[in-house]
């Protein structure tokens, strides 16, 4: 389905009666706790993203609270209410519980800075709402509701913020962003998920401090980045990640991408390009079940970041980049890997980076059955997304000629269902398996064991189907002209 458009901005009268609608379907979790810590001489307060989502009239199951009680109170009061408790964050004063449908985290009143030589925060225990308030990242985060009484606290006019759809920071955001850094890649992320603007002046800070995003760990970047490729506006928070100098820090090769345009415009804006890439695979998703799919985004984003490194201009005035298909899966590879991004996810990116070029040597349809299958045994799992990619990877104005390459694709996907309906090509094997080719040829198992498999792939990928017999006096005699040469 195509990517959704901007959100309309909303009344404060339609905001209040969102909320009221949530809080009623909440009420079941809502009372109960409520009671449970005002028993126990306690505050609590409904915060964060469940009050913000609210108001844009989504709903939660994962509720997030905040308590004047000290994490010991609160694990004891909640190991009375809850199915199952954890504890994972009691470091930073968070103690969770699962209840029913219903996951809730109940955090101490607390504030959290950075030391400027630290990637983690310290987190000191605060004594009032307000001032917990104001230690969040953003004024649409930083609205609570009491529980019970469901009395709205908006200090820092979040709702307002909230209504005419802008990102900005409770006080300062240069002491928002020295607090915490990473708050200046969740601003690009809140831009991407709910298609909000982001403040002049945060804009302002993110790009004067944009260096001190090298304190926070890799994975913790790496987290805020899959969320906003994720996210229904993408390309708002990639856009402000390049404009502010971040994206240099924590995904270079996307700005890398602004090439120096030639007088004579005769080649595209890559940069642009790319975006408008990431948008029409978006645009795709419901080849892949319909969902945000970050392998095949994240591929779409970085399918031409070899192009800087390869781009030559010659004496006729027209610019190449061979091979930056290639060079372009090494780079991708190596970005992610620092980003400490997990081995499968690493390995499918690449591979579709790598393969994006590969149909057009297809022409209008010369490929043989051959090529075809080849095409099918190298995209291996990523067939799928690789039709996705390869098909979001045109971006001509030339109508004619995005119908011819679309058509030409049909023609190839045609193909290879027939071929696949025919010879099982999602699971192409030789015709003859290991230890038949360890039997004919009298081997035991070793590396010529893997030569001959290969060999026999190859021809099957070639001629297709062979019987066991024809299969086997191929093998022979390759056998013997290897053994001769």
């Amino acid at each position: 389905m195509p990517a959704p458009s901007t959100p309309e901005p909303l009344s404060i009268i339609e905001v209040q009666r969102r909320v009221g609608l949530e809080l009623d379907r909440l009420a079941p979790v809502l009372d109960d706790l409520g009671a449970l810590f005002a028993d126990a001489g306690h505050q609590l307060y409904l915060v964060g993203g469940p009050v913000r989502d609210a108001m844009l009239g989504r709903s939660h199951t994962d509720l997030d609270f905040t308590t004047s009680a000290r994490p010991e109170e609160t694990e004891r009061l909640l190991g009375r209410w809850g199915d199952a408790l954890w504890d994972m964050g009691r470091d930073f004063g968070t103690i969770g519980v699962c209840k029913g449908p219903w996951q809730v985290e109940v955090t101490t009143y607390r504030s959290e800075t950075y030391d400027p030589a630290s990637r983690n925060p310290v987190v000191a225990y605060g004594d009032t709402l307000d001032g917990d308030l104001g230690r969040r990242d953003f004024t649409v985060n930083a609205m609570a509701v009491s529980v019970p009484g469901r009395e709205f606290v908006d200090p820092y006019g979040g709702v307002v913020d909230l209504a005419h759809q802008v990102l900005r920071t409770p006080g300062r955001p240069e002491d928002s962003f020295g607090d915490d850094p990473l708050r200046m890649l969740r601003a690009a992320r809140f831009a991407a998920q709910l298609g909000f603007a982001v403040a002049p002046e945060v804009v302002a800070a993110m790009t004067e401090m944009a260096e001190r995003i090298d304190i926070i760990s890799a994975e913790r970047v790496r987290e805020e980045l899959v969320k906003l490729i994720c996210a229904p506006y993408p390309r708002r928070g990639l856009t402000l990640l390049v404009d502010t100098g971040l994206a240099d820090r924590v995904l270079p090769e996307l700005p890398a991408l602004r090439l120096e345009r030639d007088e004579h415009h005769r080649h595209k804006d890559v940069y642009e390009h790319t975006l408008t890439v990431l948008e029409q695979a978006i645009d795709l998703e419901s080849r892949l079940g319909g969902e945000p799919d970050f392998v095949s985004r994240f591929a779409a984003l970085m399918h031409d970041v070899g192009k800087p490194k390869t781009r030559r201009l010659l004496d006729d005035g027209t610019v190449t980049f061979h091979h930056h298909d290639v060079v372009g899966a090494k780079l991708t590879g190596k970005r992610m890997k620092a980003l400490r991004f997990s081995n499968d996810d690493v390995a499918a990116v690449t591979k579709l980076v790598e393969l994006h070029l590969r149909f057009h040597g297809y022409g209008s349809g010369e490929w043989t059955d051959s090529a075809v299958r080849r095409y099918v045994r190298d995209a291996g799992d990523q067939l799928e997304r690789l039709h996705v990619l390869t098909r979001a990877d045109c971006t001509t104005r030339n109508r004619r000629k995005a119908e011819r390459l679309s058509r030409t694709y049909d023609d190839l996907e045609a193909r290879i269902e027939r071929l696949s309906q025919e010879e099982e090509l999602a699971s192409l094997r030789p015709d003859l398996d290991g230890n038949q080719i360890m039997e004919i040829l009298g081997l035991g198992p070793g590396r010529k064991v893997g030569e001959a498999y290969r060999f026999l792939l190859d021809l099957r990928l070639d001629r297709g189907p062979l019987s066991q017999e024809d299969a086997r006096e191929a093998l022979l005699a390759w056998w013997a002209e290897r053994s001769t040469s």
